[in-house]
């Protein structure tokens, strides 16, 4: 068993690099918990401008924090300097002292619930408490959601033992030992320790068993696995695998050879994450009767994605995920030599791939991560939610491209369905610091209430 090896450790600074005891455990909780008490009397809205200042350096292109952010999550992720260097930017755009403290105030219109006793709307008083530190638990897909989550628990005044994705742990020791430099009082309420999953020994059982609250992103057998093993009452907020998708009305399909704009936003937003993040278009429904054809429609994406990899490079892929990639697409070549209506589009094994699926109703099987999509034809997007109804449990965001008079119409059906976020495709891989991730407010998901006369 590999043990737990600290990467940002300054609240117990006597406890060793690699934490194997129960002893090594209970210290770093106990540490946390005394920081945690450091910032009570500290205002909610000062300590977002804090971390919206260090935020700031990860937009800076000439800061050296931003470019070893860059190449570092190039490195761990096996993305392309320039799709790195995107992904920080988009990232860091709700890191900053804006976009901090518009997010408190999305979810608490009066911040100060969170620093004391606030008058309630129906009488008496009422208090957000976060607690006194809650374990927080990434996941390794998509770089910069264990910073996020980090960021999201200080913001409610609630220390943190963060363990961040196997493939994410270059961004939160990062904002975290830049946030020591400049408020080493809120930087000690964070420890970053990784292990792998299932191998934390002592620190993962005492964590599971002592803290105020679990926050998990990952797959559903990992929440499974939590919920059975953290005690009845601790609250688990869990963010996990997703599904998400887009839609083309007839009236912006366009029926240009050259990337239109439709499609170059569709690309990007294929592109933005090689389709690995819980906002990434995996499957995008064309209605038919517009200027082009569904199926061409999908050549045309093709396109649009072939060119906007000279902007944005492919990155490495793992040997499994190539091998997944690659058996995908000899299935689909013997589908579509089979005459079912079935169409590919791609010409390298290690690039982009548009998979037209005839059949708008199919069961929901997500294509390979990278640069694959799946695209279907529909009469009307009106009929959405049939196509939907299988995935309805785990649906995201769903980027829509239609007339403004058609947008309303189509958001209340999505609603309903059960998508969680409607969007642009432009829109759709920066969802906003104040949006309300999987359908609740982030931050209010973080804290329990308290009353008084």
């Amino acid at each position: 068993m590999t043990r737990p090896s600290a990467l940002f450790l300054p609240a117990a600074p006597g406890i060793p690099e690699q934490l194997g005891t129960r002893a090594d455990a209970e210290a770093l909780t106990g540490a946390l918990a005394r920081a945690g008490e450091a910032l009570a009397s500290r205002s909610v809205l000062e300590i977002a401008s804090a971390l919206g200042r260090v935020g700031l350096c990860f937009l800076d292109p000439d800061d050296p924090v931003r470019r070893k952010a860059s190449e570092g999550v190039a490195a761990e992720a096996g993305l392309s300097a320039e799709a790195a260097d995107a992904i920080v930017t988009g990232m860091a755009r709700g890191w900053t002292p804006e976009g901090l403290g518009r997010m408190v105030r999305a979810d608490f219109p009066d911040p100060l619930v969170l620093d004391g006793f606030r008058p309630a709307g129906f009488g008496g008083k009422l208090r957000a408490v976060g607690g006194r530190f809650a374990l927080h638990i990434g996941a390794g897909s998509v770089p910069g959601v264990s910073a996020t989550s980090m960021i999201r628990s200080l913001l409610v005044k609630c220390p943190l033992l963060l363990k961040p994705g196997r493939g994410d742990t270059v961004l939160a020791p990062l904002f975290a030992r830049v946030l020591a430099a400049s408020d080493p009082e809120l930087a000690r309420a964070v420890a970053i320790v990784y292990w792998p999953g299932g191998e934390g020994g002592p620190l993962e059982e005492h964590a599971l068993g002592t803290t105020d609250r679990v926050v998990a992103y990952g797959s559903l057998e990992l929440i499974r696995l939590l919920r059975r093993r953290i005690p009845p009452a601790t609250p688990l907020v869990a963010y996990h695998h997703r599904l998400s998708a887009g839609g083309v009305a007839r009236e912006c399909v366009e029926p240009v050879p050259e990337a239109g704009t439709v499609l170059r936003a569709a690309a990007r937003a294929v592109v933005t994450f090689e389709q690995r993040g819980c906002v990434s278009p995996r499957i995008i429904w064309v209605e038919e009767g517009g200027a082009v054809s569904p199926p061409v429609w999908g050549a045309q994406l093709f396109d649009a994605l072939e060119l906007l990899a000279a902007e944005l490079p492919p990155g490495t892929e793992s040997l499994p995920a190539a091998a997944a990639r690659r058996q995908e697409r000899e299935r689909w070549m013997l589908r579509e030599a089979a005459g079912t209506g079935h169409r590919i589009f791609s010409r390298s094994p290690g690039g982009a791939a548009v998979l037209y699926e005839p059949d708008p109703f199919a069961p929901l099987r997500l294509p390979a991560a990278g640069r694959t999509v799946v695209v279907r034809p529909i009469e009307s997007l009106s009929k959405l939610p049939a196509a939907l109804a299988p995935g309805r449990s785990i649906l995201q965001t769903f980027a829509l491209a239609a007339p403004p008079g058609r947008i309303g119409e189509l958001a209340e059906i999505l609603a309903a369905t059960g998508v969680r976020r409607v969007s642009s495709f432009e829109e759709q891989s920066w969802p906003p610091a104040w949006w309300r991730h999987d359908g609740t407010g982030p931050l209010h998901a973080l804290v329990s209430w308290t009353s008084a006369p």
